[in-house]
């Protein structure tokens, strides 16, 4: 495990405190998950703008891909 040291604004660690001491979890652990979260889907949208940029890449309607699932 690595030490991280990060600078919030009073607002974000007050609220990030009272959190975690009604819920009884530490505040690392919410801070954590939330970057986890974050690192998620920032990864998969940066996956999705690489592929829509590819001017290698082949389109398909709405229409074609609700036909492909059978949702017609």
């Amino acid at each position: 495990m690595v030490t991280q040291s990060v600078r919030l604004p009073e607002e974000l660690a007050e609220r990030l405190a009272r959190l975690a001491k009604t819920l009884r979890r530490s505040k690392s652990s919410f801070i954590v998950e939330a970057l986890e979260i974050y690192l998620e889907d920032r990864e998969d949208l940066e996956t999705a703008l690489a592929r829509f940029r590819d001017p290698e890449a082949s389109w398909i309607s709405h229409e074609e891909v609700r036909r492909e699932l059978d949702l017609d």
